[in-house]
């Protein structure tokens, strides 16, 4: 990351230096060298898998079990996966109750991202559900190629463990931070594959209510793919409300902040904050005070400068509508934006099926090359604790039915003989 003179400090870059400096600081304690050094791999992201032999397995397995008959059944809570199972290769990002590491799987050797928890924080925290319901949505970002999803989950006595997608192409906010703003073609293409994942949560009767460009990141492709889906809220059908204030200010819809009772149109205000700013280099109503900031959701008029097309304008004065009313119409909402002139260039189906090509592909080697995250996290240390044995005295009984293993993954790593 390097800051020149030549282009305007930008939102952005503003908050980046931060991160900067701090990474600097902390390079001297564990080695500059890993902040400019790549790790470079040959191995694959995604491994075929052989149908035979999936089948073979499948087949055993049955076969065991009819002949295991009436035996002690198994605890899929604690029989599956196992912290040992991965090596833990680098922090990619840290949060209030854990980190998040790359790590390869031992045996098949597949890359993922794993978001440890400490249960003793979040239970303290109160936050118990909040993780559960990260964990429901996580299954279903399986099923959509713009969400992060989640291929495994195991608890200790102590921890908790997400093994998701590993997405190494770097944050919104990274990119935005390096340039500033986007041309709008790319700032349109970013849009549309957010706004066909939000469509895919609001179909699910899932609020995302917090999209902001840290939890925007970009896969090896190019490709949006939408992470961190704690504050989800679940089982809000169309015209069902809800009154809790959560969000990140910058990005915050006025009825959050007004704390009236809010739907899923909430999405559609935070996808024209992050199109703003993605265009402007800037959230709309930005302020270094949060009181004015609040202030200026709610109450001053939107500025739509020079420098973008009339359909871009068009678009966000929609979007940023404080009316909800008025911002689009329930169960037409996707619809109405897929017609909008702002995408009348894209052909939605090629989109989901991922063959437009993104106008931006990150540089990366391989799954272990690390230079699009930002150095703030890979120059921490590893926890040893992440590998640990299991303690007695932890809360497993705040987190029944956590553990999850993808059947298909789990017959992949194991041998067939």
């Amino acid at each position: 990351m390097t800051v020149t003179n030549e282009r305007t400090m930008t939102y952005s870059k503003m908050r980046g230096l931060v991160s900067f400096f701090s990474a600097l600081l902390k390079g001297k304690k564990v080695g500059f060298s890993d902040f400019l050094h790549k790790f470079v791999s040959s191995q694959q992201l995604c491994q075929q898998l052989d149908p035979q032999k999936i089948l073979l397995r499948q087949s055993k397995l049955r076969k065991a079990k009819e002949e295991k008959g009436t035996g002690s059944p198994v605890n899929r809570e604690t029989s599956q996966m196992k912290p040992s199972d991965f090596d833990y290769l680098k922090v990619i990002g840290k949060g209030s109750f854990g980190k998040v590491l790359l790590a390869r799987h031992r045996k098949h050797g597949g890359y993922y991202a794993v978001k440890v928890l400490q249960k003793q924080m979040i239970v303290k925290r109160k936050e118990q559900r909040h993780v559960m319901v990260e964990r429901s949505v996580l299954l279903k970002g399986l099923q959509h190629p713009f969400l992060v999803g989640l291929h495994f989950s195991f608890q200790t006595s102590n921890t908790l463990y997400f093994v998701l997608d590993y997405v190494n192409g770097g944050e919104l906010f990274y990119h935005l931070q390096r340039e500033g703003s986007f041309p709008e073609p790319r700032a349109a293409f970013y849009a549309a594959e957010m706004l066909m994942a939000l469509g895919y949560l609001h179909s699910l009767d899932i609020v995302y209510r917090d999209l902001k460009p840290e939890n925007i990141l970009l896969d090896s492709e190019g490709h949006v793919m939408l992470t961190d889906f704690g504050l989800c809220k679940e089982g809000v059908a169309l015209g069902g409300i809800m009154h809790t204030f959560c969000g990140t200010p910058e990005y915050l819809a006025p009825e959050v902040l007004q704390g009236q009772p809010y739907s899923p149109a909430v999405d559609w205000w935070g996808l024209g904050t992050v199109l703003f700013e993605m265009l402007y280099g800037m959230p709309p109503f930005y302020s270094r005070s949060k009181a004015e900031m609040f202030e200026n959701i709610l109450h001053a008029p939107l500025q739509l400068r020079a420098g973008v097309s009339q359909a871009a304008c068009s678009l966000l004065e929609r979007l940023l509508q404080r009316d909800v009313n008025k911002r689009l119409e329930g169960s037409r909402d996707l619809l109405q934006l897929q017609d909008h002139p702002f995408f009348a260039s894209t052909n939605w189906d090629d989109l989901l099926a991922r063959k437009v090509r993104p106008p931006f592909i990150p540089e990366v080697t391989g799954p272990c090359d690390v230079s699009y995250i930002d150095p703030e996290f890979t120059l921490l240390p590893v926890p040893a604790s992440v590998n640990g044995r299991c303690q007695a005295g932890g809360t497993s009984e705040a987190f029944p039915g956590f553990s999850f293993m993808n059947p298909v993954e789990y017959m992949a790593a194991e041998p067939v003989s």
